[in-house]
């Protein structure tokens, strides 16, 4: 869909289309559920996975986004996924999505690939998942052939999961971004992917730190297709991770519109770089959000 189907769709007509999202998106009940993304606290959930998830209910945040699933034994954090579902369900909390291993089979058989996947569905159906992600290419397989063979990879597993129920997207980090004679990896994945298959998880961290275009650019470009996104700071000095609020990006300013990016769950996000330790910054990055952010959202 083009922008100007979009805003007629969308009854966003005149002087108001051009308005910030922020500036017209107030909510006094939230319209989507706080989600965190379990990366951001590994160190906790190898720990006590159960006491963590505790901990982080108390803070606000419903539901999360999972990685480091074991295919193999079909386990999340040592937990069989039935097992693993009931302790989510005792708590009231959900996972929607969850960052799965692909980045081996890249090179790998069909074959191999498929039992993967086929692996990778039972463990979200478990969970009761909405996505699988594929979240990371490793930095020797970071050429444009291989690009050209992970946008292929990416709509067959695509054409795999869609029958089980299930979305599939892909999330970028800043190596998309850069610059091959020309040609970049997001270009790629956005040219050569069926935008039916391959949803996106925009990591607006990454954008920003990466890429020459905003978050609400790169949505312009393909409404409807970011379904998930990943919210994290940037420290203003050495451009790392840091908690919400501490950092050089105004997400008050920055957050997209969530209609015309397709939205349907986000996750907040900070994969290391910690203040003082992951559990303190997963707190003041949910008291942030909900003071500053979780109106527009």
């Amino acid at each position: 869909m083009n922008r100007r189907n979009f805003i007629e769709k969308s009854g966003i007509l005149g002087a108001a289309s051009l308005l910030p999202f922020s500036s017209c998106s107030k909510s006094k009940d939230p319209k989507f559920k706080m989600g965190y993304q379990l990366y951001s606290i590994r160190d906790e959930m190898a720990k006590d996975p159960v006491a963590t998830l505790k901990a982080l209910k108390q803070m606000g945040y419903q539901d999360f986004e999972t990685y480091g699933y074991d295919a193999e034994q079909d386990t999340f954090y040592g937990f069989k996924s039935a097992e693993f579902k009931k302790i989510l369900d005792d708590l009231e909390l959900t996972t929607t999505s969850g960052h799965y291993g692909f980045s081996p089979f890249l090179n790998e058989t069909d074959d191999k690939l498929k039992r993967f996947v086929d692996q990778c569905i039972k463990g979200a159906n478990a969970l009761n998942m909405k996505y699988i992600t594929w979240p990371w290419i490793s930095p020797e397989h970071r050429t444009l052939e291989n690009y050209k063979i992970m946008a292929e990879k990416l709509n067959t597993i695509g054409e795999q999961i869609a029958p089980a129920g299930l979305g599939f997207a892909y999330h970028n980090h800043g190596f998309e971004f850069e610059d091959h004679n020309g040609e970049n990896a997001f270009d790629i994945i956005l040219k050569e992917t069926d935008p039916n298959l391959v949803k996106l998880e925009m990591d607006m961290y990454w954008v920003m730190h990466s890429s020459k275009f905003t978050p609400a650019e790169l949505i312009k470009n393909q409404p409807k297709r970011y379904v998930m996104w990943h919210i994290k700071d940037m420290d203003k000095v050495s451009r790392d991770y840091t908690e919400l609020g501490n950092g050089s990006i105004n997400y008050i300013d920055l957050l997209p519109d969530p209609i015309e990016s397709g939205l349907e769950y986000y996750f907040i996000e900070q994969g290391g770089n910690y203040a003082t330790s992951s559990m303190k910054s997963a707190s003041d990055s949910a008291a942030y959000f909900k003071r500053n952010l979780q109106q527009f959202l």
